[in-house]
Parts: C-alpha cells; sequence; structure tokens
C-alpha cells in the first residue's frame, strides 16, 4: 500500500482523534517501518501516524542535538505507540515550528520546555523518555497530531509563508 503525506488544516484524516492500539501484530510492524521511513524520506523530524493517512496513535520521532546556527545533530529515533505525555513542565519555550502537513508554513508555537512520554515501543515493552527543548517540542507535535490538532491552532502569532520569507 502506497502512503502519501496527508496535507491540509482542514483534512479529515489530520482532524480526527486516532484509536489506541490494542496489539501488535504483522500489519502494524509492517506499518511502522513505513511510518519510520516516510519520516526520513520527507526530511522530517517527526512524523505521525495520521499524517500518512492511518488514524492510529503512532508516532515516529528523532532526538536531537539543538546547537544555534548549526544542523542538529542527530542523536536517535523513537518510534512511540500510544504515547501519552505524563510530567510536564510548568516552564514553557516559544519555538518556530512547521509541518509536513502544512506545506509552506510555519510560525511560533508556546510549549512546555520539558515532558516525560511514556509509551510502548515496537516490541510491545512500556518505556519512558524524558525530553526538553526542541526534543519536547517534537513530541508535543506529534502527539497533538493523534488528537486531530495542528501546529497552526497553537500559534501565538500570525502564520507566516516560506514564500513570504523569501522575498525579505
Amino acid at each position: 500500500m502506497k502512503y502519501t503525506i496527508q496535507t491540509g488544516i482542514n483534512n479529515p484524516i489530520l482532524r480526527a482523534i486516532s484509536e489506541e492500539i490494542k496489539e501488535i501484530n504483522d500489519e502494524l510492524k509492517d506499518f511502522l517501518l513505513i511510518l519510520r521511513r516516510a519520516m526520513w524520506e520527507n526530511d522530517g523530524v517527526g512524523l505521525a501516524a495520521p499524517q500518512i493517512g492511518k488514524n492510529i496513535r503512532v508516532i515516529a520521532t528523532t532526538q536531537r542535538e539543538k546547537k544555534s546556527g548549526k544542523k542538529n545533530k542527530l542523536l536517535g529515533e523513537t518510534i512511540m505507540i500510544n504515547p501519552v505525555l505524563k510530567e510536564l513542565s510548568k516552564e514553557m519555550i516559544i519555538a518556530e515550528e512547521a509541518c509536513l502537513s502544512v506545506p509552506d508554513v510555519f510560525g511560533k508555537v508556546k510549549r512546555h520546555k520539558s515532558v516525560v512520554v511514556h509509551y510502548t515501543d515496537p516490541k510491545w515493552n512500556v518505556q519512558k523518555k524524558k525530553l526538553k527543548d526542541f526534543n519536547a517540542t517534537i513530541v508535543q507535535h506529534e502527539i497533538d497530531h493523534l488528537d486531530g490538532v495542528l501546529f497552526v491552532d497553537k500559534l501565538v502569532k500570525p502564520i507566516k509563508r516560506f514564500s513570504e520569507e523569501k522575498k525579505k
């Protein structure tokens, strides 16, 4: 089956609440590989199942070392089944975000500076991971997709378009 990136702020797939995964099976294992591959092929730092047309609660994420003015060094990647944010810092950050499902748009979003996410890994083991800064933002952004929320719903400043930035 061919999966393509779902786009549009009114796309019903992107706006639906995704279903919890109850068991791991061969179909899910195959889909996890497709999700991971789609994230890399589209130069994403994360990707949620609804973004390729499947309303199930799974995300692929990368963890990166973010340094200002430099390319973000890849530290690892994680597939999270049924991810849930548990511990959210009181401290917030505002950072620029973009999304493969809302092409040519970016803007500033306010998110928790650090989070602890509980999830099941592809071997059906329960895990938890503490993330901060850019990595916390990635996970919050992708989990939002599982709840039918897009980053444009959370903008603290008006939408900017990449084409507008190029004119400056």
